[in-house]
């Protein structure tokens, strides 16, 4: 888990100030080297630290000192940044796992906004010190940019997360969220049901309903929805779910409001596709005494303080797409042109249970979950992607 890891949280280029720091660089975006001393933005961001070579700028604890490195990638998240314990941190431990076990050097870029993605894929693909073997692009909304960058770098690799660009240099990874999200409506459905406790949430007894909470509107978030909303149909069609988009992946006051509004309308359980938003929902959760689902990542480790009111958390691989991604460049495989999909069978999506009051879940329902993963795989449960128009 990503709060296993040292956590470092190398920044680079994460604000405009950042931006204005990398221009008129002749090299990729590296001011902090791989994060060690940049962590408090005090010995990178203005470089009066970094002359001597001792705290990065020199490229001695960078992708520009890594002549013997396997691969150097360049990484840029998604909107929200890192920090929000879901999508982001998920792709960020992928690629630490490929520093630990590859020896790889990297860089990382956090864009305030779409209109800065371009510009971070372009940097990393010009970039000559370092010369960058992958650019790894987290995100669906990276799309239409890396639509425009990748066609004028013919000879850089780029991954990209969420969506298909359709050109050789190109892999591209998609989730099957719907699947994963089908077992979170199953046992969200199956416990509105119940009178059931467990840490600091119970259920209403009086009302059968549950909740969903999106980040952004968008086709991604909407195949989690679908997947949700038809799990708790399978277990029964007069389960009402409410379901409410924030707007933003990094808004937990927003996340907090639409899940209050729905607790207090007599929701059990709410489950977020939000980011950082969803702390919001967690909070909710607490102050009303009742109980979410996390996402990406296990929520209950990242987000602990809650573990005691998230029932269990769909989890999304999305470092093992950073991470293969980056061994096939390692190993002359790279799969340019080629779109992975990743879905329950090869455990690219899954349902994990809380850390602290997972067990308390009672056995019926952990077996409806399983059954229903099964028939998924087997082919007997055809999971929908998108909304009915109705």
């Amino acid at each position: 888990m990503v709060s296993d890891l040292d956590r470092r949280r190398f920044v680079k280029a994460a604000s405009a100030a950042g931006l204005v720091g990398l221009a008129g660089c002749s090299g990729g975006p590296s001011d902090g080297g791989d994060g060690d001393d940049g962590d408090d933005g005090n010995d990178s961001d203005d470089g009066s630290d970094g002359d001597d070579g001792s705290d990065g700028d020199d490229g001695s604890d960078g992708s520009d000192g890594g002549d013997d490195a396997p691969a150097t990638v360049g990484i840029v998240y998604s909107d929200g940044g890192l920090g929000d314990n879901s999508f982001n941190d998920a792709a960020q431990q992928g690629i630490l796992q490929a520093e630990e076990e590859f020896g790889i050097e990297y860089d990382e870029s956090q864009p305030e906004g779409t209109g800065e993605f371009g510009d971070f894929q372009q940097r990393y693909a010009s970039s000559t010190d370092p010369d960058y073997d992958l650019v790894s692009c987290i995100g669906f909304n990276q799309t239409d940019a890396l639509a425009e960058t990748a066609p004028d770098f013919p000879d850089q690799d780029f991954m990209l997360v969420d969506s298909v660009v359709e050109e050789s240099n190109v892999s591209s990874y998609l989730f099957r969220e719907e699947e994963g999200s089908f077992l979170m409506g199953v046992l969200a459905g199956e416990l509105t049901q119940m009178d059931f406790s467990a840490g600091a949430g119970s259920t209403d007894t009086d009302e059968t309903e549950v909740g969903f909470v999106g980040g952004v509107d968008s086709p991604v978030i909407r195949r989690f929805q679908a997947g949700y909303e038809a799990g708790v149909e399978y277990v029964a069609e007069d389960i009402n779910v409410t379901s409410s988009y924030v707007g933003s992946y990094s808004d937990p006051s927003g996340g907090q409001e639409a899940a209050l509004s729905m607790y207090q309308g007599g929701t059990d359980v709410v489950y977020h596709a939000s980011g950082a938003t969803g702390v919001g929902v967690f909070q909710a959760a607490e102050e009303e005494e009742r109980f979410a689902l996390g996402v990406d990542l296990d929520q209950s480790i990242t987000e602990e303080e809650f573990a005691d009111v998230i029932l269990a958390s769909m989890v999304k691989r999305v470092d093992t797409a950073v991470y293969e991604s980056i061994s096939n460049v390692i190993d002359d495989s790279f799969q340019g042109g080629e779109t992975t999909a990743l879905g329950l069978e090869s455990n690219g999506v899954e349902c994990v249970y809380g850390d602290e009051i997972g067990d308390d879940i009672p056995d019926e329902v952990v077996t409806a979950v399983s059954d229903a993963r099964d028939e998924i795989i087997e082919g007997e449960i055809d999971v929908p992607s998108e909304m009915d128009d109705d």
